[in-house]
């Protein structure tokens, strides 16, 4: 089948074949024409399968007549990132290039005035992540009543970063009569549950079982000691043929760290995570995918969607602490019916995430040796270990210092200035101790031994207040008479 049987017209038939695709993919094949029919779908497949042609195809036939007014966008389409929404849009401008349709992207990091003027002129496909649609929405620089198309895109990856809520309350927005279209790589039960409140009579169409990886991807797992991994990758990154690579790492600290080590050994790579401005984040990416940068170190924000062309290789630093982010990570290479190379690099206490992986993808993670470096076993009973062993040290230490043996120890130890042990002063029964640093007006520490030691300089004691309830009572004026008293009294003269 090619794409001339599904029913598009011809302005999109021109646009697709300018961009050299000929033949639809598998879940191309199922959704374009049930999207083209009005129904809601519910797709489920595998990253790198075309999943956003699937969707951007039909709508742009679909609004092609009709006009949006100011701040009511006609379709929205919820992405959980913003690369991800980014490339959306460049989808819709690279596919309706023979349409006059209007697209506007709204994501974090950006500047808001630009955003609420594209919407003031009308917008035909509104891109958006869920918390700058929000605010806007909460601004009251957007309607959302006059949506007809909705699309969830990445619905799982939503679920593990906490949009749902969010998207829960936009999907309250808008109108009951639209068609909603809801894509997700995996579909866990939260999935599930949210697919059947939004959706109405869909149809189900998936092209792989959930959470299976790409089947043009080589994988491959090295188990070796932490303080080894550094080692691991250069090797790698020397010995494969790498023309560009994704290089993943579970921190974002990491990601830095990891990014210096490399740079400081003389290989091209850059960084990318969430903390990262958005200019650097897209600037960055631009230059990857125009093979400006060689390796990119990032975090699982560029795990979901992205669509590096010719991406040769990923290598996962870490072994994701989800089982379902491996499938994401190395689903970045074997795209578009090419041949993809991953590597994973694990640690003996990796065992248990490892475990988790091959139980989902369904099949074990054959195992690659490299000569120079020992190889290691996993640890089926460890997991996430290096957290683990860093909460363990600093309990040890703790109780470490609690405990009442060291505690003497710490008593034994010998002072650096030579002070003698503070001794406590000796009451007689019956005296009230004294405080003495107000006896004290200086304080003379000793110096070298031998030398003699001054003694200290007394304040001299203070006079005990007077007591007067020794003293008669007074009661009245006592001795004293007022003077007013002491006048005759006037007595006013009878008339």
């Amino acid at each position: 089948m090619n794409f001339n049987e599904l029913g598009l017209s011809p302005e999109l038939l021109q646009a697709i074949t300018d961009t050299g695709y000929t033949t639809p993919t598998p879940i191309q094949e199922q959704a374009i024409p049930v999207v083209t029919q009005g129904r809601d779908v519910l797709g489920c497949a595998q990253t790198g399968t075309g999943k956003t042609a699937s969707f951007a195809l039909p709508m742009i036939d679909k609004l092609a007549a009709g006009r949006a007014r100011a701040r009511m966008p006609r379709s929205l389409i919820l992405e959980p990132t913003r690369e991800l929404a980014t490339q959306v849009e460049a989808s819709f401008e690279r596919y309706g290039k023979h349409h006059r349709l209007s697209t506007a992207l709204l994501i974090g990091g950006e500047s808001f005035g630009d955003q609420e003027r594209k919407l003031d002129r009308g917008v035909d496909v509104l891109i958006a992540t869920p918390g700058r649609l929000l605010d806007l929405f909460e601004r009251g620089k957007i309607l959302l009543s006059d949506v007809r198309i909705l699309v969830i895109d990445e619905a799982d990856r939503m679920l593990d970063m906490g949009f749902i809520p969010d998207v829960e309350r936009i999907v309250g927005f808008l109108p009951r009569t639209r068609q909603t279209l809801f894509f997700s790589a995996t579909m866990p039960p939260e999935i599930r549950r949210l697919a059947d409140a939004f959706l109405k009579d869909p149809v189900g169409i998936s092209v792989a079982p959930p959470a299976s990886p790409a089947a043009l991807v080589e994988q491959s797992l090295i188990v070796v000691a932490p303080e080894d991994k550094r080692d691991t990758l250069r090797h790698l990154i020397a010995s494969e043929d790498v023309k560009n690579a994704l290089i993943f790492c579970n921190r974002k600290r990491d990601v830095d760290i990891l990014q210096r080590s490399l740079s400081r050994h003389g290989l091209d790579a850059a960084a990318l995570h969430g903390d990262m401005p958005q200019p650097k984040r897209t600037e960055t990416l631009e230059r990857f995918k125009n093979n400006e940068i060689r390796l990119l170190v990032a975090s699982d924000v560029a795990a979901r969607g992205l669509d590096i062309q010719g991406l040769s290789h990923v290598f996962c630093f870490d072994v994701p602490y989800h089982a379902e982010d491996y499938v994401h990570r190395i689903g970045r290479t074997g795209r578009a019916g090419r041949q993809g190379r991953s590597f994973m690099l694990a640690s003996p206490e990796d065992g248990k995430n490892v475990a988790a992986i091959e139980r989902l993808i369904g099949r074990a993670i054959p195992p690659f040796a490299i000569d120079g470096i020992a190889a290691a076993a996993l640890d089926a009973e460890a997991s996430d270990g290096r957290r683990s062993r860093r909460g363990e040290h600093r309990g040890a230490e703790r109780r470490h210092e609690r405990s009442p043996r060291n505690a003497e120890q710490r008593d034994r130890r010998p002072r650096r200035d030579n002070r003698p042990p503070r001794q406590e002063p000796r009451h007689e029964p019956g005296q009230q101790p004294h405080n003495e640093t107000h006896d004290a007006e200086v304080l003379t520490f000793p110096g070298p031994a031998g030398a003699p030691v001054a003694e200290p300089r007394r304040r001299p004691p203070r006079e005990p207040a007077p007591d007067h309830r020794s003293e008669p009572r007074v009661v009245g004026f006592g001795d004293d008479l007022p003077a007013f008293l002491r006048r005759a009294p006037r007595v006013a003269a009878e008339a």
